[in-house]
């Protein structure tokens, strides 16, 4: 009898009868026994066995009723039929038809049957077939649990049983497993095989385990049997696996020495290595070592070269690579496609990647998963998240989305363009139907939450992410304590990184400097540096770029003897300083008026080698135009071009303010055409410039007027103050200088004026952009929403919000949450019911509802009743909650009533949960 096999993790039950076994192995849907219709075609297909008269393979009858056999039907057959012989070959002959396949039930009803019998050479036959059909370790765990039951009976292992079990353990790569049933085969007395003492040996050293398979490479010897290419292989393998291609070679010389041919798959192990190693030359040698001595090269020994030349971005040679494969008569399989297709991808060669994929469908070859998730992954990065959900799409409906990685690859893509609500969407999809997400998955959503500055949810998320048993890891931690960092929550920050080491975790490089770089950007740079020690002293070593924070602190507190000593000290510790270390010291000399030691330091970076890069040019630009040096500093961004480094928005609107400050107006908007036609977007705070350049400009006119006439000067221009025909002005003037406005340019000065609430200046602007033949885009309609809900014009806000929905615009869920905010402060709680209620039409996750739009929205709002009203109406449309967001709900409700506990609320709401509509 073979040891049960236990799984390290995931134990399931021990078999204590095959009735039991048949309930935790049916993997088709079990039939009612009584349903007549199962059992007239069981009876009838058992009466065409039993006719003596006529033989039942010949039966045109039994073959019309074949198509219509389910797995379920034939164990029952095989349990009820009164020959088992007949039963035996009906159980084969079943078997050989395409549409038809046994499941574990036919096994077991088969091998019980023959097993009663005491008929043990075909049960072994179907032992055998058994073992062979397993799909995974789960199964074949189960397998052997169940053979070991029977095994009792009488049926004991032969060595073609032994073989099949070690081979089929060694497909999945199950070591410990296969170790044992080894060790259970010499203990019954059987002597094992050379295919036996190949498989073990090869089981061993696709992990890596080398000398345990030299201990059976030992007992093949003293079997007195010889290792053949496949052991030599096998041990080449290993060695591979390794990193240890001195010692592969070593076993290949031997082999060859020993008179062994080595074929194909050695010298694509080999192949492989070299790849894996980084020498794909000698790897590219090799296959032409192997033609030259007449073995021919598979598709498999191409393909890892193919991988590893573009890998490295060696795409021409991996195209000519697989044109030399096609002339030697090999033609690529579905892992060459998929590898050419992914590494074009990287190589920004997408229209050529997407047109393979559509050669290798014509070809006849059928795209896998991994194709397709390469596709998903490569389109997402590059922005065309439309075409990469397509092909989700379509995957979604041939039912190939059994993979979390494809998921994850379009979760990805949805929170890269901020769009987070789609991305929970698929993950509430995952949760309901699988795959089950794992830890990429919450990190890259909790990442796209931060990148948004939805901090709360991101947390919140990391609360279901543990209730789920996905336990956060280093990075979980780090992505959040950047988030609440840069959202100003220095506190939270500082919880979570105590809270990671409460979880056991120990804080690493990327934690630590994470938390330093925080604290010196809120100007906590004390605390930064008892950090920075606290680090140090628990083995934890500051990297350059750790330092470079803590210098970025004190060259804004103007500390710059601390940042010298501290700079002395990284050079005593062997941290020479690099281009962020000169650029830091830089930028906070040209901030604190010390531009003349900042260009110091630019000369000593030159000379030591250390190349300056934007940033650095970017701070002296700005440093020389805070002096009003504006020429000087457009002389240094000619500098900066020659050597190729090209100027980005910041860059251009210091220049551009420059010029504003010296009322130099024309040579700033001159500056903004030079921006766009090098492709650089401006941004509000460059149109900011320009719009106190033109009214400052339109102001000293009506000064001038105004002094003839003997009136009053004005005061100095606020930013807020700036008019809509100051826009107008503006935009017109971007139009004679031959940059006419884009949708984009339209969005972002709408977008900032919404952001101050200047939503009837946007209005305006929004008439103006029509006038030029423009349509407004969602980003526009989202922003004047939110400032609509921010002004408390409701009715404006519920009119576009109605046409936005006929016109079939996608709204986030924020925008809704913030209309039914705004319409729950003007008391119009009967149409903020309306509102939400449309919204659950759509395929929202039911989490997010609950944190957006009750928590944040009307919880903070102090409307707790109608906040259950509307938990209510999700409930009744069966909207998921998970248990962890009830407990948020409960939390936050209980602190908008001292009189109700926290447990009482979520005692409540648990109820209000398990209400399903009647």
């Amino acid at each position: 009898m073979v040891k049960p096999l236990k799984p390290h993790f995931l134990p399931y039950p021990i078999l204590v009868s095959s009735r039991r076994f048949r309930r935790l192995l049916t993997f088709s849907s079990k039939p009612d026994l009584q349903n007549q219709g199962f059992l007239n075609l069981v009876h009838r297909v058992c009466e065409i066995l039993s006719n003596p008269r006529i033989p039942w393979r010949g039966s045109p009858e039994l073959k019309s009723l074949t198509p219509k056999l389910k797995p379920f039907h034939v164990a029952r057959i095989i349990e009820t039929h009164n020959n088992t012989d007949s039963v035996l070959q009906f159980f084969y002959w079943v078997s050989k038809w395409h549409f038809y396949k046994h499941d574990m039930c036919c096994y077991m009803s088969m091998l019980n049957r023959l097993v009663k019998d005491q008929n043990f050479a075909p049960a072994d036959h179907v032992r055998i077939l058994m073992i062979k059909s397993s799909k995974d370790e789960r199964e074949i765990r189960k397998v052997v649990d169940f053979l070991n039951e029977i095994s009792s009976k009488g049926l004991s292992y032969s060595l073609y049983s032994f073989n099949s079990l070690l081979i089929q353990l060694g497909k999945f790569n199950m070591v410990v497993a296969a170790q044992n049933v080894y060790k259970e085969m010499l203990s019954s007395g059987i002597k094992p095989s050379l295919l036996t003492l190949n498989t073990m040996i090869n089981i061993l050293c696709k992990k890596g385990k080398v000398l345990e398979a030299e201990i059976i490479l030992a007992q093949l010897y003293q079997y007195e049997m010889f290792p053949d290419v496949f052991t030599y292989t096998s041990l080449i393998l290993g060695h591979c696996r390794n990193r240890n291609l001195d010692k592969a070679f070593v076993v290949f010389d031997q082999m060859v020495k020993k008179g062994i041919d080595p074929n194909a798959v050695t010298y694509t192990t080999l192949i492989n290595g070299l790849c894996d190693d980084g020498r794909v030359d000698e790897a590219l040698c090799m296959i032409e070592e192997m033609i030259e001595n007449g073995i021919k090269p598979t598709v498999y020994t191409y393909t890892v070269p193919i991988t590893a030349l573009l890998e490295v971005g060696h795409v021409d040679e991996a195209v000519s690579l697989v044109a030399s494969m096609r002339e030697r008569g090999t033609l690529p399989n579905v892992q060459t496609y998929t590898a050419l297709i992914s590494g074009l991808a990287k190589s920004n060669q997408l229209e050529v990647a997407i047109g393979l994929y559509h050669k290798m469908v014509r070809d006849g070859l059928v795209p896998t998963t991994v194709t397709y998730n390469s596709l998903i992954h490569e389109l997402c990065e590059r922005g065309k998240i439309d075409t990469a959900f397509r092909i989700f799409q379509w995957m979604e409906q041939h039912g190939h989305l059994d993979k979390t990685e494809t998921y994850n690859a379009m979760i990805n893509g949805f929170c890269l363009i901020g769009n987070v609500e789609r991305a929970m969407i698929l993950f509430g999809e995952m949760l309901k139907v699988g795959p089950p997400p794992n830890m990429i998955t919450y990190n890259t959503l909790m990442n796209g939450y931060i990148r948004r500055g939805y901090l709360d949810n991101a947390s919140r998320l990391m609360e279901v992410m543990k209730e789920n048993g996905c336990k956060p890891d280093q990075y979980t931690y780090a992505e959040l304590i950047s988030g609440f960092c840069k959202g100003d929550k220095l506190d939270a920050a500082s919880a979570l990184f105590q809270e990671m080491m409460q979880q056991g975790l120990s804080p690493n490089l990327v934690n630590y400097a994470t938390l330093i770089d925080g604290l010196c950007k809120k100007g906590k740079v004390d605390d930064a540096l008892i950090l920075l020690k606290r680090m140090q002293e628990v083995g934890c070593h500051p990297n350059i770029e750790t330092c470079n924070a803590v210098l970025n602190g004190l060259s804004k507190e103007n500390r710059l003897s601390e940042a010298e000593k501290l700079c002395n000290d990284l050079a005593e510790k062997g941290l020479l300083p690099n281009v962020i270390t000169y650029t830091t010291l830089i930028d906070g000399l040209c901030k604190n008026g010390g531009l003349h030691l900042a260009f110091k330091i630019f000369h000593e970076m030159e000379r030591r080698n250390c190349l300056p890069n934007l940033y650095t040019y970017s701070a002296l630009i700005n440093g020389l135009c805070r002096e009003g040096r504006v020429d000087d500093a457009e002389i240094l961004l000619e500098e900066m071009m020659t050597k190729k480094l090209y100027p980005d928005e910041v860059t251009y609107t210091s220049l551009i303010n420059g010029f504003v400050s010296l009322r130099r107006l024309d040579h700033a908007f001159s500056m903004l055409h030079r921006m766009i036609s090098a492709g650089c977007t401006p941004n509000y705070r460059t149109y900011c410039v320009l719009l106190k350049g033109t009214q400052r400009e339109s102001q000293i006119v009506a000064e001038k007027i105004a002094v003839q006439h003997e009136s009053v000067q004005s005061h100095v221009l606020d930013e807020k103050e700036v008019t809509v025909d100051t826009f107008c002005n503006l935009l017109v003037r971007m139009s004679e200088i031959g940059c006419d406005p884009s949708i984009d340019t339209f969005s972002i000065l709408i977008g900032g004026l919404c952001h101050d609430g200047r939503s009837q200046e946007a209005d305006q602007l929004v008439k103006f952009m029509k006038e030029k033949g423009l349509t407004p885009n969602e980003a526009i309609y989202c922003s004047l929403l939110n400032a609509y809900c921010k002004n408390l014009r409701v009715d404006t806000a519920l009119d576009t919000l109605n046409l936005l929905n006929t016109r079939g615009f996608n709204l986030p869920l924020s925008v809704y949450a913030a209309i039914i905010s705004a319409l729950c402060k003007r008391q119009r709680i009967k149409e903020a019911e309306v509102v939400f209620n449309d919204m659950l039409k759509k395929p929202w996750n039911g989490d997010e509802i609950v944190w957006t739009v009750l928590i944040d929205g009307l919880l903070k709002g102090g409307e707790s009743q109608l906040c259950l009203n509307f938990l209510h109406a999700m409930n009744s449309k069966n909207v998921p909650i998970s248990k962890q967001t009830y407990l948020m709900l409960a939390r936050e409700m209980s602190k908008t009533d001292d009189s109700i506990s926290e447990n009482q609320v979520s005692d409540r709401l648990q109820v209000l949960g398990d209400q399903k509509p009647g």
